[in-house]
């Protein structure tokens, strides 16, 4: 649940950097927001949301 609220916020931030930046249009992220809305309803979801995991574990336990 941690990193779904951590991207979620990480992909705001960046979708209001490009906004702010003229290199996303507003049309743009709608498309975006509705793709993510489509996948998580989606048979890939569990797929999608286990690589996001596992990719989280590595760089967590990646060390200075």
């Amino acid at each position: 649940m941690a990193i779904s609220i951590s991207m979620v916020l990480l992909l705001l931030i960046l979708a209001v950097i490009f906004l702010r930046n003229g290199g996303l249009k507003m049309s743009h992220a709608l498309v975006c927001a509705l793709l993510g809305f489509f996948l998580a309803s989606s048979s890939m979801a569990p797929t999608i949301q286990d690589g996001l995991t596992a990719t989280a574990e590595v760089v967590g336990s990646l060390g200075p």
